[in-house]
């Protein structure tokens, strides 16, 4: 009996039984659903007196968990309520997310927030860690660093197609995965090891269409030498981005490296329909200002962005998005200025 054979029909079997999966899984969804407008409407025969609706699911918490157990506790039950409130529109759930989603899309107050990261699970097939992950890890916060919120959720809802790096890629990136221990200086190598041997998540962090081409690529220019940390590709922006790691703060050397990489893969790599490959440089620190001021003006092709090795805290994200907007703000103040004074 051929391999190939049994092949298909183990998989065959491993597909059916996913569908199988999903669809208990979401007939769950719908049960609490349904059970949250039943809640909510009963609710509005007692006045919508907060008093009230507390008391309604802690006595139908009575009746339901003795029998059905702890997925009908008042904490759930309230779940469902808030479940129903948030998603009112039974058409509009999505089959591909689980209750444990839900759940933690629930957590979200902020409607546009919410949307992106069910947005961005169902289109990524992210599991249940994979999302608590991105939204502990403050995804769309960062994103909005560099991208204004329409931008960000348009491709979200596939309404854009990513034309720009900064549409996609991260500053900061969070790389908490990596198991690293918060010690004051780490190798390079030991660094770009850590991130191959937890391919797949970084390739998460890194975000929506990367692909690995190429660890320590050897490029030989006459009798030179050099070796690239990292090579991916990116199916959405359709070219090359090449990653150098420093675990320094970097400097203008830094950026002259990198940018001798990316002018090496567009002169011998890339092929015509593809786009200019993306230069990335993977920093512990950086300053924006000198950074700013070693590129050219209509750079688009070399980045920086910052890793850190833990999760950030919420205070954290709300300091980076004050920075970044007082960041733009003197930018359009100096703009202003130098168009008055060419005036």
């Amino acid at each position: 009996m051929r391999k190939s054979f049994i092949a298909e029909i183990k998989e065959i079997i491993a597909q059916s039984r996913a569908i199988a999966i999903r669809s208990v899984d979401f007939q769950r969804v719908l049960m609490y659903w349904h059970i949250g407008k039943s809640i909510f409407e009963e609710e509005q025969h007692g006045k919508i007196r907060a008093e009230y609706g507390k008391n309604l699911v802690r006595n139908l918490a009575k009746e339901l968990e003795p029998e059905y157990g702890s997925g009908f506790s008042y904490r759930q039950l309230y779940f469902c309520l808030q479940f129903y409130q948030t998603f009112p529109i039974v058409n509009a759930l999505r089959s591909q997310l689980n209750w444990s989603q839900y759940r933690l899309l629930l957590r979200i107050g902020n409607q546009d927030k919410r949307e992106y990261y069910l947005l961005e699970a169902v289109n990524n097939s992210w599991t249940g860690r994979e999302l608590e992950r991105q939204i502990n890890s403050g995804l769309y916060e960062r994103l909005l660093l560099s991208n204004n919120k329409k931008m960000v959720l348009s491709v979200a809802r596939k309404e854009k197609i990513p034309e720009e790096p900064q549409e996609i890629i991260k500053d900061p990136m969070v790389l908490e995965f990596l198991g690293l221990e918060r010690k004051a200086k780490y190798y390079e190598r030991d660094l770009e090891t850590a991130i191959i041997n937890h391919l797949q998540a970084f390739l998460l962090e890194l975000g929506n269409g990367f692909s690995f081409v190429s660890r320590q690529k050897r490029i030989l220019l006459e009798d030179d030498e050099f070796f690239v940390d990292l090579v991916f590709y990116n199916r959405l922006l359709r070219c090359f981005v090449v990653i150098e790691i420093k675990t320094q703060k970097l400097t203008h050397q830094d950026l002259g490296q990198l940018q001798m990489y990316v002018n090496y893969y567009d002169r011998t790599e890339k092929l015509p329909k593809e786009n200019p490959t993306i230069g990335i440089l993977l920093c512990a620190d950086k300053n924006n200002t000198a950074v700013k001021f070693a590129l050219p003006e209509n750079n688009k092709t070399i980045l920086t962005s910052k890793y850190q090795l833990y999760l950030p805290t919420e205070k954290q994200l709300i300091n980076e998005v004050k920075k970044d907007l007082k960041r733009y703000r003197m930018g359009r103040e100096l703009d202003s200025g130098e168009e008055e004074s060419n005036d």
